[in-house]
């Protein structure tokens, strides 16, 4: 039987407080800092195997053109949801115990690169945190407009595939520039990718690897996949003061982790009743909160195609705006 998008109030057990979890389902101070201590060596490990992995896909790309150009552009996908990740672990100060390493390391090795200003990511993201789905919420539409059908989704998806979400995102770049307002923002945006291009042409021998292999994929497949994993975290919920009523859970599995929610992101409601705990600790402090009854099966779709057929179970919307 598949679940509905809100969940019933009869699912949402009133179990807190614990002897270890506070009303509001944050850890007791003693547990919270264990569960929201920093390890280092693991974010200079993926943000190091980031690049790697994107360099040395894309020397394949431009070397096998033939064979790999396309399962390469496809993969790259899944690397700008990494980009993302770790862009919004560094947006909430949790990539690095030193601060200023970890808004340098955010700001030009990562976000950038992703075409996002971070400064103003990090403002709009709190927004988001502090009131899901309230007057100053950032990404309502992404979040709204469902339940819808699937004629609903596939037209948004479509319009994502094929660059017309990409092209409103670049042109808003492209024209900050003739801003004085936004101008060095989006021009040390538009410096890094020119460094990328550089890096590129250097590692691939092709001057066209960059635009096939970064920006091409990040103007088409990384929207589908940043609307499907923005549906799969709040789509069609509501405003409260229980995260379970604003926030989906969802059983995570290989495929998607690998796809479009690494680094633990799939274990969104988990960071929404805390998000001062680390990707690396989210699956310990899910557990937690399963142990405790807060998170039941009663409000856990078994995948993320179950929640995608509950988000397509509606009649036709109009309102999105996104």
């Amino acid at each position: 039987m598949t679940l509905a998008l809100v969940p019933d109030a009869t699912a949402l057990p009133l179990v807190l407080p614990t002897d270890r979890l506070l009303p509001n389902g944050m850890a007791i101070p003693e547990l919270r800092a264990k569960y929201r201590a920093i390890e280092n060596w693991r974010n200079v490990r993926a943000v190091t195997l980031l690049w790697a992995w994107t360099f040395a896909m894309a020397w394949v790309g431009a070397h096998y053109v033939l064979f790999a150009a396309i399962p390469v552009f496809i993969l790259m996908g899944p690397m700008h949801a990494r980009c993302a990740i770790l862009m919004h672990e560094a947006a909430h100060k949790l990539l690095f115990t030193n601060k200023k390493i970890n808004d340098f390391v955010g700001k030009w090795f990562i976000a950038a690169p992703a075409f996002v200003p971070i400064a103003l990511y990090r403002r709009s993201h709190f927004a988001h945190h502090r009131e899901e789905f309230g007057p100053d919420e950032p990404d309502i539409a992404f979040y709204r407009g469902y339940p819808c059908t699937w004629q609903d989704l596939r037209r948004r998806l479509l319009r994502d595939a094929v660059g017309i979400s990409g092209y409103k995102n670049f042109k808003t770049l492209l024209l900050a520039l003739t801003k004085p307002t936004s101008r060095r923002i989006s021009g040390e945006i538009m410096a890094v990718q020119v460094v990328l291009f550089g890096l590129f042409w250097v590692v691939t021998g092709a001057w066209w690897s960059y635009l096939a292999f970064w920006w091409l994929p990040w103007m088409t497949q990384w929207r589908v996949l940043n609307r499907l994993r923005a549906l799969a975290e709040h789509g069609g919920m509501m405003r409260s003061d229980d995260r379970r009523m604003t926030t989906h859970n969802v059983t995570q599995h290989l495929i998607a982790r690998f796809w479009f929610v690494p680094y633990n992101t799939g274990w969104h409601l988990a960071h929404h009743v805390d998000m001062g705990v680390p990707w690396h600790h989210l699956p310990a402090y899910h557990r937690e909160l399963q142990e405790a009854g807060y998170i039941t099966d009663g409000i856990t779709f078994r995948s993320y195609t179950e929640l995608w057929r509950a988000a397509c179970s509606g009649a036709p919307t109009t309102n999105s705006a996104n």
